[in-house]
C-alpha cells in the first residue's frame, strides 16, 4: 500500500500533495471512513480535530446539531471559512480581509475537481463553468443568507474569478471589465448601511454572464428586484440612505457640488439626516466615489449622461430639502431656492413643478380639476416624487448596464450562461414593513426552490415532521392587499389588517394582535401581525402597507416629469402613461410575477448552492455567536441537507450524458453505442468495476451513492483522455501532414510547369532580340560612312556609347596625366571640349585643395622655375627641396643685430661666405633679407646695407656652384662696389632675393665669367670651370676663379615628385 503523504498549507487546508507532473491524485490509497462514505483526505488526520472536517458529509455525528455547529466553530477560528455539503458550500462571513482571493488561489482552484482542493467559493465557480462547458447546460449559482452574511461579496468573487480564469481578447477583455465594473455601480446606488450590515443590498440582482464557445465571457445581463425605494426618504436610527448620496457630498470636487447647488456636509439634507449616521468607519465614501466615477467610463457612459445621472441625484437631495407652510388648505412652499434648484437640475419650469408639488389634479366628468393638498399630502407627493425619480433612475441605470454588457456577435447565436442570484437575505428587524413582507417572501420561495431541487427525497420526511413550507399564505395575503388597494370607500391600513383576520386568521402560521393569546398580545402592536417563517418568526408593521404597495405618483407629477429636459427621466417617464387608463399593477403583484420569472429561470438551470452564515450581529471578526448560528443553520435547511448527502446518492446523471462522457473507458462503448441507453451504462459500469451498493439505475438516469466512485471513473477519464487525445494528435497530423504533402506536390508541379514556360519564353526571347542587335549592328557598319540614317544610327550610337563608357573608365587621374583616349571622327570636337573641362575641373579641384602655406610654396617655385629652369645646373636639385623662411634660428643671429634693426621685419636670413673685392679673401657672414633692404652682418656688426633700389642686378653662372654677385649702383656713395657671396642655397636665396627686391627680371645666368664692379670705376672678374671638385680661388691673372662640381643628369618631374611627397 503506497504511503500516504499531506500537505498543510497556509490557510490551514490539508492537501494531497501535487505528483510528478503537478497533478493531484492517490492511486491506491484506501482511507475510508466508518460509514463507508467516500473518505476526504482529513478524515485520516490527525490535525482533523483542530481544523474540523472539509466535508459536514464526514462527521461521524452527522445528525448531531451540535457537532455541525462544533465543526463551523472549529474552521471559523483557523480562518477556515469554507465548508462543504456535499456540493453544497457553507460560507461563514470572517468580518476581516484573509488572503485567500490572489490570483495563486485562483490558478490552483482552474479546471480542478471539485473535491481535488480545499473547500472554496472558486471550487463552486469553477465546477459550475466546467459543468457548462463539458455538459453544455446552464447553470446557476444561488447565493443565500441573511443580510450580513457576506452574499454581495461572494458574487463579487465569483465575477472576478471568471474575469481572470477564463480565456480573453480584447473584445472579450472589454466585457470582463464592466461585467466587473457594474458591481461599484450598483452598490453605489442600490446598497446601503444597515443595522447588520454596513453594505446590504437593498435590491435583488440576477446577473446572467454569457459564454461563447470557447468558453469566454461575452456578454451578461442583469435584473434587478424590488429596489428599497422608501429608503430614499426614511432611514431608521443606524441607518443610512444609499451610497451615492454620501460619495456624491464627500468625494465630488468643489465645481461640481458648486454646479449642483451642495454642500460638503450630509447633515444639511433631510434625506440623510433621519437615521442619525452619516459616517460609517468601515466606508470610504471619498474613494468609493472615484471608483465609481471610474467604472461608470469603464462601462460606457458619456459625460453628458454622467452630468445629467448626478443632476438627478442632487435633486432628491434638494427635493428633500422643500419646505412647505401656509394655511391648511393652502399650502406653499417656503424654500424658492431649492426650486430654483430643482428646476435646472430636472430641466422643468419652476411654477410649475412647484404647482404640482402643492396641487393634484383630478378629472371629474372629463374636466381636469386643481385641488390644493394639505401639509400632510404635500410632504407625501414630494416624497413620492422622490422615490418616483430615484427608482425609475435605478431601473434606467441597470438597462444603461445591460445595454453595454449586450452581446453583439451575431454570428454565433448559441452561448452558454452561468447566471448569479444575489438577493435579500431573510430580514428581521425591530419595526418591519412592506419591504421585509417582500423580501422574505421571496426568501420562501428561494427555500422552496431549494427543497424541489435538492431535497425532494425527503418530502415526505418533512411533512412527517411538520417541517411544511407554505408559501401559498403569502399568496392570499397579496391578494388581499391588492383588493383592498383596489376597492372604492376608505380603504386604510387597519381594514387590511381586519381583513387578514377574517380571510386567514384561522391559519396556524397567521397570528394578530387581537387574535392572539394573553402572553402574545403583551409583545404585539394593535396594528402588526405575526407570519412564522420557515427561518422563524416576524412581526409586521401595517402602517404605509397600502401606500407603498400602491406606489402611486399624482398625475401633475408625472406631467412634469414628462416634460423634463433632462434625457434620463425623459426616458424614464413615458408620456404614455399619461394617456393610459389602466390602473397599474401594485408593488407587490409586480414583485410577485418577476419573482415567478426568476424561478422559472432558475429551474431552467443547473444549480449550485452557496450558503452564507453571519457569526454575529455586531460585524466583528473572530466572534462566532452560537445561538444565531443555529438560528441561520436551521432556516437554511442546512441539517436536513446533510441528512440526504448521507442517506441518499450523491452523484445523479441522465444515461446519454453520462454515456457520452465515460463512454471512452469501456471498448464495447467505444467510439459509439448502438444499443439502449440503460445497457449502454450497464455495460460500461460492468467494465469499470461498480460495486452493487455504489450505484443504482433508474428509468432514465443513474444515480452514484459515493463521491469516491465518481472520483475514480473521473481520474480513469483523465488518463483516458491522454491516450485518446494521442491517438487523436497522431491520425490527425498524419492526415494534415498528407494532405499537406499534397497540396505542397500539386503547388509544385503548378510551379515548375510555369517557371519552365517563363524560362523557355525568356530564351526565345532574348535569341531574338540578340538575332535583331546583331543584324543592326552589321547593317550599320556597313554603312558607318553616310550620313545619319535608319541603317546607321544603331551602330553610330553604340560607338559613340563605346567612346564614352571607355572614356568614363579611362579619364585622367591628376593634371600631370596627358592621357585621353582616342575618339571617333564624329565625336572629335565634343572629346575635345571634354578633355579640357575634365582639365579645368581637375585643376580646380587641386586648386581647391591647396593650403595657404602650400600655395606660397608653389609660389617661390614658380619663380624659380621660371629664373633657373635649363639655366642653371644645380636647379633639379632644388626643385625637391622645400624653401623655408629662415636658415637661421633666433639664437643664431645676434640681439645687437636685432636692435639695429630696430622696426624693421626680418622676411629671410641665411649664412653666406662673402670674398673680399681685393684678395678674394673668404669671410662668414649672415644675409638678412628686410622689406627694404639686404643686409650682411658679420656678428654683431652691421658690415653693409643694400637698398632695393640701390640693387642694380643679380649674377650667377649657369654652373653648379654657390656664387652670385649682387651689383649696387655706383651712385650710391655708401657702397664701396659689388657684393661676391656664395650660399649654399643660392637658388632659394637668390629666388628670396628676387621676390623681396623685386628684382625678378634682374638676375643674370652667365656662362664662364661674370664681370663686377671693385669700385672707383674698377672691375673683377670671376671664371666659372667645370670641374671634379668645387674649388674658389684668386688665379694668377688676377681673376677669382671658381672651379664647379659636373652635374650629374637629374629628371626634372622626379624632382616635383619627391616634392610633392614631401609636403
Amino acid at each position: 500500500m503506497m504511503e500516504l503523504r499531506i500537505q498543510l498549507i497556509p490557510t490551514g487546508e490539508i492537501i494531497l500533495p501535487p505528483g510528478k507532473n503537478g497533478e493531484n491524485y492517490c492511486h491506491c490509497c484506501k482511507v475510508v471512513a466508518s460509514d463507508g462514505v467516500r473518505a476526504m483526505m482529513e478524515s485520516a488526520l490527525t490535525a482533523r480535530d483542530r481544523v474540523g472536517v472539509q466535508d459536514f458529509v464526514l462527521l461521524e455525528n452527522f445528525t448531531s446539531e451540535a457537532a455541525f455547529i462544533e465543526n463551523l466553530r472549529k474552521r471559523f477560528k483557523e480562518n477556515l471559512i469554507y465548508t462543504y455539503i456535499g456540493s453544497v458550500l457553507v460560507s461563514v462571513n470572517p468580518y476581516k480581509d484573509l488572503e485567500i482571493y490572489t490570483k495563486n488561489h485562483m490558478e490552483r482552484y482552474r479546471g480542478v475537481n471539485f473535491y481535488e482542493v480545499s473547500p472554496h467559493i472558486y471550487a463552486v465557480a469553477d465546477n459550475s463553468y466546467r459543468s457548462m462547458r463539458t455538459e453544455r447546460k446552464d447553470q446557476c449559482i444561488l447565493i443565500s443568507g441573511e443580510s450580513g452574511a457576506g452574499k454581495t461579496e461572494a458574487s463579487k468573487k465569483i465575477l472576478q474569478y471568471y474575469a481572470f480564469t477564463c480565456p480573453a481578447s480584447e473584445q472579450v477583455q472589454t466585457i470582463k471589465d464592466r461585467l466587473l465594473q457594474s458591481n461599484p455601480v450598483l452598490e453605489a446606488f442600490g446598497n446601503a448601511k444597515t443595522l447588520r450590515n454596513d453594505n446590504s443590498s437593498r435590491f435583488g440582482k440576477y446577473m446572467d454572464i454569457q459564454f461563447d464557445f470557447k468558453g469566454a465571457p461575452v456578454g451578461g445581463h442583469i435584473i434587478n428586484y424590488l429596489l428599497e425605494k422608501s429608503r430614499v426618504v426614511h432611514q431608521n436610527h443606524g441607518e443610512r440612505n444609499f451610497h451615492i448620496f454620501y460619495q456624491l457630498i464627500e468625494g465630488g470636487e468643489e465645481d461640481l457640488l458648486r454646479a449642483l447647488g451642495l454642500e460638503r456636509n450630509p447633515q444639511q439634507y433631510q434625506y440623510l439626516v433621519k437615521g442619525n449616521c452619516p459616517k460609517v468607519s468601515s466606508i470610504n465614501d471619498r474613494s468609493d466615489w472615484k471608483m465609481v466615477r471610474k467604472a461608470l467610463t469603464v462601462i460606457g457612459f458619456n459625460e453628458d449622461e454622467v452630468e445629467e445621472l448626478l443632476n438627478i441625484i442632487a435633486s432628491v437631495l434638494h427635493l428633500g430639502n422643500v419646505q412647505y407652510g401656509g394655511e391648511e388648505g393652502n399650502v406653499c412652499i417656503t424654500s424658492d431656492t431649492q426650486i430654483k434648484y430643482l428646476a435646472r437640475l430636472l430641466g422643468v419650469n419652476g411654477a410649475v413643478l412647484t404647482e404640482a408639488l402643492t396641487h393634484k389634479k383630478i378629472i371629474a366628468k372629463g374636466e381636469e380639476l386643481m385641488s390644493p393638498l394639505n401639509l400632510e399630502q404635500a410632504s407625501s407627493a414630494r416624497d413620492a416624487l422622490s422615490k418616483a425619480v430615484y427608482g425609475r433612475t435605478f431601473t434606467w441605470l441597470v438597462n444603461k448596464i445591460n445595454a453595454s454588457l449586450t452581446y453583439t456577435d451575431d454570428s454565433h447565436k448559441n452561448y452558454s450562461v452561468i447566471g448569479l442570484l444575489d438577493i435579500y437575505g431573510f430580514e428581521v428587524f425591530q419595526h418591519n414593513s412592506f419591504e421585509q413582507f417582500c423580501i422574505n417572501y421571496c426568501n420562501e420561495k428561494l427555500q422552496q426552490l431549494f427543497i424541489e431541487l435538492t431535497l425532494k427525497s425527503e418530502q415526505e420526511e418533512y411533512e412527517a415532521e411538520g417541517i411544511t413550507w407554505e408559501p401559498e399564505k403569502f399568496k392570499g395575503i397579496i391578494s388581499i392587499l391588492d383588493e383592498e388597494c383596489l376597492r372604492p370607500g376608505d380603504a386604510s391600513d387597519l381594514t387590511f389588517l381586519e381583513k387578514l383576520e377574517d380571510t386567514v386568521g384561522g391559519h396556524a402560521h397567521f397570528v394578530t394582535h387581537k387574535l392572539a393569546d394573553a402572553k402574545t398580545r403583551k409583545v404585539m402592536g394593535r396594528d402588526e401581525f405575526r407570519l412564522l417563517h420557515y427561518a422563524g418568526e416576524v412581526n409586521y408593521n401595517v402602517n404605509g402597507f397600502l401606500d407603498k404597495n400602491n406606489d402611486l405618483l399624482f398625475r401633475n407629477l408625472k406631467e412634469v416629469m414628462c416634460m423634463s429636459e433632462n434625457k434620463i427621466l425623459n426616458q424614464c417617464f413615458d408620456r404614455e402613461e399619461l394617456s393610459d387608463k389602466k390602473r397599474p399593477e401594485t408593488a407587490a403583484t409586480q414583485f410577485k410575477a418577476s419573482l415567478a420569472k426568476l424561478m422559472e429561470i432558475l429551474m431552467s438551470k443547473e444549480p449550485s448552492y452557496i450558503r452564507c452564515i453571519k457569526p454575529n450581529d455586531s460585524k466583528q471578526a473572530g466572534r462566532f455567536d452560537e445561538v444565531l448560528i443555529r438560528h441561520q443553520v436551521k432556516y437554511l435547511g442546512l441539517m436536513e441537507n446533510l441528512r440526504v448527502r448521507r442517506a441518499g446518492f450523491a452523484y445523479r446523471r441522465r444515461y446519454e450524458v453520462f454515456l457520452q462522457r465515460y463512454k471512452s473507458l469501456c471498448p464495447d462503448t467505444w467510439p459509439n453505442w448502438q444499443g439502449k441507453l440503460a445497457d449502454g451504462v450497464a455495460t460500461l459500469v460492468k467494465h469499470l468495476g461498480y460495486k452493487p451498493e455504489e450505484y443504482k439505475l433508474g428509468r432514465s438516469k443513474i444515480f452514484i451513492r459515493f463521491p469516491k466512485t465518481l472520483f475514480a471513473t473521473e481520474e480513469a477519464l483523465e488518463t483516458r483522455k491522454h491516450s485518446l487525445a494521442t491517438k487523436l494528435q497522431a491520425g490527425w497530423r498524419g492526415y494534415s501532414q498528407k494532405s499537406k504533402y499534397q497540396k505542397l506536390r500539386t503547388s509544385a508541379i503548378a510551379i515548375q510547369a510555369w517557371w519552365r514556360g517563363i524560362l523557355a519564353r525568356r530564351r526565345a526571347q532574348r535569341r531574338r532580340q540578340a538575332a535583331d542587335t546583331i543584324r543592326r549592328f552589321i547593317k550599320g557598319f556597313i554603312y558607318r560612312h553616310r550620313e545619319r540614317c535608319p541603317e546607321n544610327e544603331y551602330f553610330l550610337d553604340y560607338v559613340r556609347y563605346s567612346f564614352l563608357m571607355k572614356l568614363h573608365r579611362n579619364l585622367p587621374k591628376n593634371v600631370l596625366d596627358k592621357s585621353w583616349p582616342t575618339p571617333p571622327a564624329a565625336l572629335a570636337e565634343a572629346s575635345e571640349h571634354l578633355r579640357k573641362l575634365c582639365m579645368q575641373n581637375m585643376v580646380w579641384s587641386y586648386c581647391k585643395k591647396i593650403s595657404p602655406e602650400w600655395k606660397h610654396q608653389m609660389e617661390q617655385k614658380m619663380i624659380a622655375s621660371e629664373l633657373f629652369k635649363d639655366k642653371k645646373d644645380n636647379y633639379p636639385q632644388s626643385v625637391p627641396k622645400l624653401f623655408v623662411s629662415t636658415r637661421l634660428n633666433g639664437e643664431d643671429i645676434n640681439p645687437k643685430v636685432v636692435q639695429a634693426l630696430g622696426s624693421e621685419k626680418m622676411k629671410y636670413a641665411v649664412p653666406v661666405t662673402k670674398y673680399d673685392r681685393k684678395g678674394y679673401k673668404a669671410r662668414p657672414r649672415q644675409l638678412l633679407l628686410t622689406a627694404n633692404s639686404a643686409v650682411i652682418i658679420e656678428e654683431t656688426k652691421l658690415k653693409q646695407r643694400i637698398d632695393y633700389g640701390a640693387l642694380k642686378g643679380i649674377s650667377v653662372s649657369s654652373l653648379s656652384d654657390g656664387l652670385f654677385v649682387l651689383h649696387v649702383s655706383s651712385d650710391d656713395n655708401k657702397q664701396k662696389g659689388d657684393v661676391v657671396l656664395q650660399s649654399d642655397h643660392v637658388i632659394e636665396t637668390l629666388t628670396k632675393i628676387a621676390i623681396c627686391s623685386d628684382k625678378i627680371n634682374s638676375i643674370n645666368i652667365n656662362q664662364g665669367s661674370i664681370t663686377f664692379t671693385v669700385g672707383q670705376g674698377k672691375e673683377g672678374i670671376i671664371d666659372f670651370t667645370p670641374g671634379s671638385e668645387l674649388l674658389v680661388a684668386k688665379a694668377k691673372n688676377g681673376h677669382l676663379s671658381v672651379v664647379s662640381l659636373l652635374n650629374l643628369p637629374h629628371s626634372q618631374s622626379d624632382g616635383f615628385s619627391k616634392l610633392k611627397a614631401e609636403m
